[in-house]
């Protein structure tokens, strides 16, 4: 187990190494080196670093316990509110520089083109999650009711690949092998959890003259 100080410094640089694309992005609209439709390529790469953040998000937990480096998990919130942070300027690129805010546009986008509708969809499941990413929110909810909520993040990342692959017109490649990467990701996940209940299902009711008398109080 790496001392705190040392998670701190991890963290650090990973904070770093996720602003990269971002600043990759702003360099190169300020340097005008992001091909013919500059827009489109700020809106399509943002949106792809959301989904990668999404998949590595949903990564930590099967490699923590693949590798048994718990700490991992402390890098999990960071990675979920970057996958927020580029979906949401995914989102705020598509309103500005590829509709200019005509909301009848939009709405005709999201009517007409199903990619459109189901990343809008997952965007918006993507909020709350995002608003309650801190231990506040944790308080308020609870501990169940919290891990409820962020359960969603599986149907979000199933949405985010469909939306990609709607996308792509073409090269199938890249959609393909986001949703693998999904798919061994809610597979493993799905392997654990049918392991637990079968170890749950295995363990024997205590014997008879182990259990507690049951006491029954009669109202005076």
């Amino acid at each position: 187990m790496p001392s705190a100080r040392r998670i701190s410094s991890i963290k650090a640089l990973l904070f770093v190494l996720c602003l990269l694309p971002a600043a990759r992005l702003a360099l190169g609209w300020q340097a005008d080196t992001l091909g013919a439709n500059p827009v489109e390529t700020l809106t399509r790469d943002s949106g792809e670093w959301a989904l990668r953040f999404l998949l590595l998000t949903l990564t930590v937990t099967p490699l923590r316990r693949l590798s048994g480096l718990h700490w991992l998990l402390r890098l999990r919130r960071m990675l979920g509110l970057y996958a927020f942070a580029y979906a949401a300027a995914h989102f705020a690129l598509y309103l500005w520089l590829d509709q200019f805010f005509d909301w009848g546009a939009i709405a005709r986008d999201l009517l007409e083109r199903p990619f459109i509708s189901v990343g809008f969809a997952a965007f918006v499941l993507l909020l709350p999650l995002a608003a309650t990413s801190n231990a506040f929110a944790i308080g308020r909810l609870g501990g169940r009711r919290w891990q409820a909520l962020h359960r969603a993040v599986y149907g979000i990342a199933i949405l985010a690949v469909v939306h990609f692959w709607w996308l792509v017109k073409a090269d199938l490649r890249e959609p393909l092998l986001y949703a693998a990467i999904l798919a061994v990701l809610l597979g493993l996940r799905a392997g654990w959890r049918e392991q637990e209940r079968r170890r749950q299902l295995s363990v024997p009711p205590p014997a008879k003259h182990l259990e507690r008398p049951l006491i029954r109080i009669m109202p005076k």
